[in-house]
């Protein structure tokens, strides 16, 4: 009685030990490895490094590579949020109407959110090889007529461009639902009142939706300052580095120069900064919200 009565009081924790044990094993033990591995200039290829203390962080500071990833990411980044913040709440707004045919839409908005941003990646580069330019020779646009992601002027845009066409789709699914859980009688009363639209939107849709903007601009910024598979497959970093994110920096390093020591240090700083901005938005977004 008592072994059964102990088992039947503690089996659920059996269910909560099996995703910590694999958190631990797969996620916290290979970030701490990777935290000491920073400390080294172990190559990767073999067993042998030496621990060398904080000269790779040291070497950040004067790498111009990781300069221009920086600011590349930021500008990236940025551009991602505001994108994703403002097409999404527009979609949103559009999609929450009663009109014909809503399904159809909401569907389609959200399908480029399924498939594999390797696949994405891989399709845009065949269009901006092939497909543009010949639509841009046909229809006489001169700026179609190149290669958008090969031109250091225009392949920010491209790249952009792409990742928006499928990161909007989350955000759209999240403002929604952010619009639809706003009363009825609300909005009901503000136009008995004489409320514009622009009014109802910024004095009820907006305080709504100050939790999905949050969580909006969290997603989006872990997006861009970690994006690696869309631009690792749609530019390979290039033209010039130009669209090389830290991401990719990182993956160059340990798996195209073997630094995997220096790799490491970036990841850690990378980890660092990603920490510290979403600490200190969720606690600007806990006072908008009270």
């Amino acid at each position: 009685m008592k072994k059964g009565s102990v088992l039947n009081r503690n089996w659920a924790y059996l269910f909560v030990l099996v995703p910590i044990a694999l958190q631990l094993i797969f996620f916290y033990a290979p970030m701490a490895q990777g935290f000491y591995y920073s400390f080294t200039n172990w190559t990767g290829l073999t067993n042998n490094y030496d621990l060398i203390g904080f000269q790779n962080y040291q070497a950040i500071l004067s790498d111009q590579r990781f300069m221009k990833s920086v600011s590349f990411t930021v500008i990236f980044t940025i551009g991602l949020i505001v994108g994703e913040v403002l097409i999404g709440i527009m979609v949103a707004r559009f999609l929450n109407r009663k009109i014909k045919g809503v399904g159809f839409f909401r569907t389609a908005y959200f399908f480029p959110a399924v498939l594999s941003t390797v696949t994405l990646g891989l399709i845009f580069k065949q269009v901006f090889n092939y497909g543009l330019p010949q639509l841009g020779e046909k229809l006489g646009i001169g700026f179609l007529e190149q290669n958008l992601i090969a031109n250091e002027k225009t392949v920010f845009w491209g790249v952009l461009f792409v990742a928006l066409w499928q990161g909007v789709a989350m955000p759209i699914v999240i403002f929604l639902a952010g619009l639809q859980s706003i009363p009825e009688e609300i909005l009901e009363a503000a136009s008995i009142d004489g409320a514009t639209n622009r009014q109802k939107f910024r004095h009820i849709e907006l305080p709504y939706l100050l939790p999905s903007l949050s969580m909006v601009f969290i997603m989006a910024l872990k997006s861009g300052l970690t994006a690696f598979d869309l631009i690792f497959a749609l530019t390979g970093g290039g033209p010039s580095d130009k669209t090389t994110t830290l991401g990719l920096l990182v993956y160059n390093y340990a798996f195209k120069s073997n630094q995997y020591g220096y790799a490491n240090a970036i990841a850690v700083v990378l980890f660092l900064v990603i920490a510290v901005i979403s600490i200190i938005q969720i606690r600007l977004s806990k006072r908008f919200e009270v």
